[in-house]
């Protein structure tokens, strides 16, 4: 079993239990990065990597999510996956590399079709922002 088939079968595990942080912290790698379908510079670092992947199983894993198409080569993956938020169809796909101790290194999403990334850029600034939030 290569690092990727691991990585996957871990990441799976985390999508299908509703995003526990938990099961992420022990997925991500300490310097992993995470390329977003709507913030052009990458971002840098478990803490803000989770922080997104966190945000986006909130967003994106609803009852419609599920992945329809998964490519392994080595310790790289490819995801595609289908979902719907507020009737638009969304189609996307994850690409994962994972290091040497299978944990995810570098985590890139991207979404199509255009009313899909609008969709997907405010509802996940949304959570993030209320992820963020401070109480008064």
């Amino acid at each position: 079993m290569t690092t990727a088939h691991a990585g996957i079968a871990r990441w799976h595990a985390y999508m299908q239990q509703g995003g526990d942080p938990e099961l992420l912290a022990a997925l991500l790698a300490e310097d992993a990065v995470f390329h977003s379908p709507v913030v052009h510079t990458p971002q840098a670092g478990k803490a803000i990597v989770m922080a997104y992947l966190v945000a986006a199983a909130k967003v994106l894993g609803n009852d419609r999510f599920r992945y329809v198409r998964e490519l392994i080569d080595g310790d790289e993956a490819m995801l595609e996956f289908v979902t719907e938020i507020d009737g638009i169809a969304i189609n996307g796909v994850d690409i994962i590399h994972f290091d040497g101790d299978g944990r995810i290194a570098d985590f890139k999403v991207m979404v199509r079709p255009l009313k899909a990334i609008n969709k997907v850029w405010e509802t996940m600034a949304a959570q993030l922002q209320s992820a963020t939030a401070k109480p008064a």
